[in-house]
């Protein structure tokens, strides 16, 4: 890259791609701390089509509980398609039409689909006398820009968006964690503190996600050879498995822990090294790990991100020093990363996953996965000149 500039927009590009923290059947194994939750719950869910919703809907009917979901009425589920058989389908619009959950009542909502802050207002409101608790997923997005490490829930989050902010993906990372944080405003304000529970998640992955942003190692570690690496070895990473994220938030409403909660995982500090190291195990295979140190050649070759790593810089410096404790004093537990690797892999090559979007991923001559033969020529010769 010959001018930084370029390089800076290049970067906020792909960190939109990325998105800001913004990323099968549930195993008992893996599950929350266990809780006899002898009251089932009426549960409803604004959403839960996507890629987070089914989820939750599989193991809260696997639990026990009655779920209604509220959505348009035009996202079809791709994973967990059983499930929806057995959930109250009520159809409308968040913008502009709420008559179905008028007259009705729940234990417990779970807004999933709060991407407006009067969307959450205009929910909140209606249902604050006729339902027990209110769950608002929100993203650890709220600590944008992500300046320092350790970021706590108590730690002070913007609810403006700078007037001075750049234009493009900066600008659109700052909106989205502005938005996210004004919506726990309204739900804690509306609903009380005491009735509330919000829940940051950081780079979600697992089986299910439509974005395509995790899908890099699932399918590069099968082929074995040399994979690169990128990043300083001791860069940290957070991720976290939806379904982990999915069983959290159940056994939060069940057992109605009030409160804000930062989603991120693993249970205790990985760097790309230990995440690579791990992941390399997945599949039966031989992997010759390259780890791709400077950040300046990385730069140069577009190589901006892999999930779950991204390069610092002074907005994502803390993106992966999110404080966890409270969420696992609570009981989010973790699946480990062959686990999820694996199943991602498989539902990537099932029938939930179409031909065309296998192909659009495998022809995408811009991927890392497709460019890192060509890189790693590069990094070699790089070495040999330095």
């Amino acid at each position: 890259m010959k001018k930084p500039n370029t390089s800076r927009r290049k970067f906020i590009k792909n960190s939109l791609l990325v998105g800001v923290g913004l990323p099968l059947i549930s195993q008992g194994l893996y599950s929350c701390v266990s809780n006899s939750h002898s009251k089932k719950l009426n549960i409803l869910i604004l959403g839960g089509t996507s890629f987070l919703g089914p989820h939750q809907i599989a193991y809260a009917l696997e639990r026990g509980h009655s779920v209604s979901i509220f959505t348009r009425g035009k996202t079809k589920p791709k994973i967990h398609t059983e499930a929806f058989d057995k959930v109250e389908h009520l159809i409308g619009d968040r913008e502009d039409n709420l008559k179905a959950l008028e007259n009705r009542s729940w234990d417990v909502v779970i807004d999933n689909s709060g991407r407006r802050v009067h969307w959450t207002e205009k929910t909140a409101k209606l249902l604050k006398d006729t339902c027990g608790l209110y769950l608002y997923i929100s993203s650890t997005g709220v600590f944008f820009p992500y300046e320092k490490g350790d970021l706590k829930e108590t730690d002070k989050v913007l609810l403006k968006t700078p007037e001075d902010a750049a234009e493009g993906g900066v600008k659109m990372s700052y909106d989205y964690g502005v938005m996210k944080a004004n919506s726990e405003v309204a739900a804690k304000k509306i609903f009380g503190e005491d009735r509330s529970i919000i829940v940051r998640p950081t780079y979600m992955y697992g089986p299910g996600d439509r974005t395509d942003r995790f899908l890099h190692w699932s399918l590069r570690l099968p082929k074995g050879g040399d994979v690169m690496v990128p990043g300083k070895q001791d860069d940290p990473v957070q991720f976290i498995d939806v379904r982990d994220i999915a069983e959290f938030c159940i056994h939060l409403a069940e057992n109605k822990s009030a409160g804000t909660y930062n989603g991120a995982g693993p249970s205790e500090s990985m760097t790309i090294a230990g995440f690579a190291n791990k992941a390399k195990t997945t599949f039966k295979n031989e992997v010759n790990l390259i780890h791709v140190d400077d950040e300046n050649f990385l730069k140069e070759n577009n190589i901006y991100y892999i999930l779950p790593w991204m390069l610092p810089d002074e907005y994502n410096y803390g993106s992966a020093r999110v404080n966890n404790q409270k969420a696992k004093e609570k009981g989010l537990k973790f699946r480990d990363i062959q686990t999820s690797l694996k199943d991602i892999h498989d539902w990537w090559y099932s029938d939930a996953v179409s031909e065309e979007r296998r192909l659009r991923v495998a022809e995408n001559a811009n991927s890392p996965l497709n460019r890192e033969t060509a890189i790693l020529q590069k990094w070699k010769a790089f070495k040999e000149q330095s």
